[in-house]
């Protein structure tokens, strides 16, 4: 795991993107890197990778009761919180402030991508809908890079633990 020493770089972290880039080549997954100026949001960010909002992973960090989980969904869906309640089996659920997302991951909120151990010492649940399209596209750490690959590699890297708690497109 990495050390999560904040950086608070509004780009990102390179220490993150070469540790998920290093995780992947090291499982022998296929994946494409695009280069771009830094995104502002999701919708942004599916336009300068001319890919569907639909293949975007949104990772966010939520305090679950007393511990952080990483909760990854697609793009073009919503999170619903009643259901990420259920399916996490806890009473109480917010969105990590930027300093919380600061100290667990070293990453200020546009740069989480969406893998959980060993990268970040953190929980990764991830909506069914994020893998239905084939691919994921996602930000490794920098608001300047995508990764795109096949959700089945994805799966096998960065097992998550699948649920369905995205409510209807925004």
């Amino acid at each position: 795991m990495l050390p999560m020493e904040p950086t608070g770089s509004e780009l990102g972290s390179p220490v993150v993107e070469e540790a998920i880039r290093a995780l992947l080549v090291d499982a022998g997954v296929s994946f494409e890197v695009l280069e771009h100026p830094p995104i502002e949001d999701a919708v942004h960010a599916a336009a300068l990778r001319r890919t569907p909002l639909a293949i975007g992973g949104k990772t966010l960090l939520m305090k679950a009761d007393c511990a952080f989980v990483l909760v990854a969904t697609s793009a073009a869906g919503r999170l619903d919180s009643r259901r990420l309640r259920r399916h996490l089996g806890v009473r109480r659920l917010r969105f990590a402030t930027r300093d919380e997302l600061l100290a667990q991951t070293g990453l200020v909120p546009g740069c989480v991508p969406p893998v959980g151990a060993p990268v970040f010492p953190l929980p990764l649940h991830a909506d069914h809908a994020l893998v239905v399209n084939g691919r994921i596209a996602f930000t490794p750490g920098l608001r300047t890079r995508t990764f795109v690959m096949a959700s089945a590699e994805w799966l096998r890297v960065a097992s998550p633990v699948l649920g369905d708690f995205a409510g209807e497109p925004a």
